[in-house]
């Protein structure tokens, strides 16, 4: 078997990455290995075929759709993969011929119109290698698999040419139970999944049976009418919509073909018992008019979008090597899309993210923390959209507890809190009073001015007086290392307190309240001082205040101390713990504490980016990049995994792995400095 020409194997690959709907990857080291899938490993199938000389290959998918199948043809040879933020590319050979296939999604977080456009584009690029010309076909196509949540669900399909210039194929539920599934492991089934192309000549289109795949192999063509039998499920004869490109003679020069693959909701969130669309929908825009306007565009997103690249993996490598630039690849696109971006009544954003393969909670607050490094770091104003229905929930009579809550419902309708059946004891009332204080202040701090908090200054005061009062010894309760269950006096809990506190302190001298700037500063000071003395086990610090020396944790909520200028612990604390976290290193990283192996890849790189040297963090993070590459686990990055035995725990396409992003944010100068 060939050895792929690739330095990084991830576990699954990022091909489509919209939201949490419109989300397919491949879960194999080649792209023809098996079906792409929903990032639930459910199958997606989009197969890709080319005809060189009258020969049929295969690059991408699987014709068949059996599980137990014969007769595929056989497949370029794949040389080589390269995952990029916003650019997965896949570079095949054979027959004389070279064909590279992109799948880019422009998620740029500077430009949230672009950003919230739900198109993926696919570009082809084929070129002779062996100093002769060859005929050419290309095919692709996009099943009826991306609009259901199961396979018996009926479907129906239909064309259109939008404003003469793309021709749009789309397939959908007859039912279109717009907003009505609700849950985790679930795949949209309302709305229209589109394979749409430039009307520029030398392209055909068809939809189908899966058969007209058949058809291509021998022919290189499809059917000159669409497949009339519908409604159908989407099981039966599996209909497709397939696009066909005759390049000719193809020489050494590169010939590029794209499509747009794109799917429309209609509408995208249930708030407050009112569906919200789409962020890009706000100002009126037909879908027509959005695709027509992505096709137009194309040479100047993909231009945008390989500058990006280039910025963020340079920018990468030199905060934490090229394995780290590796990680940051393959997470961009992940945490991003692992949201919704959308607008409330009053035009503000909201950006709700799906708790992936954990509960499918929208809007969950302790899953907003550990991701805001990647939106501080490109547009803190996304970090606004995670928290304002926090606050809109938190100032609503249906919300009875004096601390915060932990989300606003189950993906995709937020209409207040799910989570533990909203019984106290099942809540998390440090976590999230100490997520939103630390949120609220870095946002403020990395923007330079306190408005926002200002906005919600009647909660804060709240959560803060909270915290204070509950936050140096921990009572019995959940944190957002829930599926460790409940833990009384934890030390890491604790810190999150001391460190919220101060980061209101901070807010408060913002704001000019200089008398409870001090008050509040004085109280994390003395909080802090006192927290090192009851934690302190000689070299290190421990699980938790009652528990023996040899207990420890990741104290990853130590991060804020540095980052907003805080610096209430004293350095010492740091510098013992990462020691500490380097002597427990497993082949794939340090567990999250003394009493499992399992770790988590965000608070991992957390407590890696509180190393004193650029080689000690990189010695940290490998393990990570080594358990990526080596994983039997094949889906979308993790953060939850087994240190000695490389496998998934539970947990994958979360948006919390914007986490990672942590060692790109600069230390603001906190009012505490003063």
């Amino acid at each position: 078997m060939v050895k792929l020409n690739t330095a990084f194997r991830p576990p699954s690959v990022p091909l489509i990455t919209v939201d949490p709907y419109f989300s397919v990857w491949s879960p194999a080291d080649r792209l023809y290995d098996d079906h792409p899938v929903h990032w639930t490993n459910k199958r997606n199938s989009m197969t890709g075929l080319i005809r060189i000389d009258g020969k049929p290959r295969r690059f991408m998918g699987k014709v068949e759709l059996a599980d137990e199948s014969d007769g595929e043809p056989e497949a370029m040879e794949q040389q080589s993969l390269k995952v990029e933020p916003l650019t997965t590319t896949y570079r095949f050979e054979s027959d004389g011929v070279e064909l590279e296939v992109s799948f880019m999604t422009p998620l740029l977080l500077d430009d949230l119109d672009l950003l919230s456009r739900p198109v993926s584009y696919i570009t082809f690029r084929v070129r002779s290698v062996d100093g002769g010309a060859h005929d050419v076909q290309l095919y692709i196509d996009v099943s009826a698999d991306l609009c259901v949540n199961t396979p018996d669900q009926t479907v129906r399909w239909s064309r259109s040419t939008m404003e003469g210039r793309v021709e749009a194929m789309d397939i959908g539920t007859v039912e279109q139970p717009l907003l009505q599934r609700v849950g985790d492991d679930t795949r949209i089934d309302w709305g229209y999944a589109y394979l749409a192309v430039p009307l520029s000549g030398g392209q055909a289109t068809a939809i189908g049976s899966y058969g007209i795949r058949r058809r291509f192999m021998e022919t290189g063509e499809v059917p000159r009418n669409d497949d009339d039998a519908f409604p159908r499920a989407a099981a039966e004869e599996t209909p497709v919509m397939a696009v066909v490109f005759d390049l000719g003679q193809v020489d050494e020069r590169q010939t590029t073909r794209f499509v747009m693959a794109a799917y429309d909701d209609i509408h995208s969130i249930e708030y407050f018992g009112k569906p919200l669309d789409a962020y890009w929908r706000r100002n009126g825009m037909p879908f027509g008019q959005m695709l027509v306007a992505a096709a137009d565009e194309y040479e100047k997103i993909v231009g945008r979008c390989d500058a990006f690249n280039r910025k963020l993996i340079e920018e990468g490598e030199q905060a934490g090597g090229d394995k780290f630039a590796d990680l940051l690849s393959l997470a961009y696109r992940q945490a991003i899309a692992a949201h919704k971006l959308v607008t409330d009544d009053n035009g503000q954003i909201l950006f709700f993210s799906k708790e992936n393969f954990s509960n499918g909670c929208i809007g969950t607050v302790d899953v907003s923390y550990p991701s805001i490094p990647l939106f501080l770091r490109y547009n803190p104003e996304v970090v606004k959209g995670m928290m304002r229905p926090i606050f809109r929930y938190a100032n609503s009579d249906d919300w009875r507890f004096e601390f915060a809550p932990h989300d606003v419902g189950c993906y995709p309708k937020a209409n207040g809190q799910v989570y533990g059946e909203n019984k106290l004891e099942n809540q998390m009332p440090i976590e999230e009073c100490g997520n939103m204080l630390l949120m609220s202040a870095a946002v403020c701090l990395y923007e330079g001015r306190a408005d926002f908090a200002k906005e919600h200054w009647e909660l804060l005061t709240q959560w803060a007086a909270y915290l204070k009062e509950n936050g140096m010894d921990p009572e019995n309760q959940l944190c957002t290392d829930d599926f460790a269950g409940h833990l009384a006096h934890n030390a890491n809990l604790s810190v999150k307190a001391i460190v919220g506190i101060g980061a209101y302190s901070v807010l408060c001298g913002m704001l000019g309240e200089a008398e409870r700037q001090k008050v509040y500063g004085d109280a994390a000071k003395e909080m802090a001082a006192k927290w090192v003395e009851m934690a302190g086990a000689g070299d290190h610090y421990k699980l938790t205040f009652d528990s023996p020396p040899e207990t420890w944790s990741l104290k990853y909520n130590l991060v804020w101390d540095r980052l907003l200028g805080l610096h209430l612990f004293p350095a010492k604390v740091v510098e013992e713990e990462f020691r500490y976290y380097m002597e427990r290193q497993n082949k794939f990283g340090t567990p999250l504490d003394s009493r499992s192996t399992y770790t988590k890849a965000d608070w991992l790189v957390w407590c890696a980016s509180m190393a004193g040297t650029k080689g000690d963090f990189e010695r940290m993070i490998r393990p990570l990049w080594d358990f990526l590459n080596e994983s039997p686990s094949r889906v979308p990055f993790t953060d939850w995994y087994d240190t000695v035995t490389g496998k998934q725990i539970n947990f994958q396409n979360r948006s919390v792995v914007g986490g990672i992003f942590i060692p790109l944010l600069k230390p603001v100068r906190g009012a505490l400095d003063d």
